[in-house]
């Protein structure tokens, strides 16, 4: 069985993320969405939360199963039994720091394969921080997120 593992934060997951994990799921036989802690980046949303989301957003496909970790990306990988990484890439800006993620990996671990997957034209633009500025100012972010995180949204804005 190929096992992949899709890591990030999704604070909150976004359009965008769901576009790389369906993709992803497609190349392999199982996904791993890797949930990470991520403190360092104070997130909004706890990462039960999170990875909550993340299970509600990736229901409907059945080679999907959402993991929270807060190890170093390659342990996760080994004890998930995950022979690739697959990231989704937006920009320029995205490739640099992915590419030296890359090597450290590879560094750490020769046998984790790591594969990018290019964002449409659509999602480009589209990141958790944007979203969640957008819905912190009252925005309308509905057409960048599954509808369970526009409504995480919408109750953690109002409170």
């Amino acid at each position: 069985m190929k096992r992949a593992l899709t890591p990030g934060t999704f604070d909150p997951i976004t359009s965008g993320h769901l576009d790389v994990i369906t993709r992803a799921a497609q190349l392999v036989d199982e996904v791993v969405v890797a949930v990470a802690a991520s403190p360092k980046k104070q997130p909004l949303f706890s990462l039960e939360e999170r990875a909550d989301l993340v299970c509600q957003a990736t229901k409907h496909l059945s080679n999907v199963r959402v993991v929270p970790f807060d190890d170093l990306l390659v342990d996760f990988a080994e004890k998930m039994g995950a022979t690739v990484v697959i990231k989704g890439l937006r920009a320029i800006t995205d490739f640099e720091y992915e590419f030296q993620m890359t090597a450290l990996n590879y560094q750490l671990n020769q046998a984790l394969e790591t594969l990018f997957i290019m964002s449409p034209p659509q999602y480009m633009y589209l990141s958790s921080s944007i979203v969640r500025e957008i819905a912190s100012l009252g925005g309308d972010v509905a057409q960048f997120v599954p509808e369970c995180v526009n409504e995480a949204l919408l109750k953690k804005f109002s409170a």
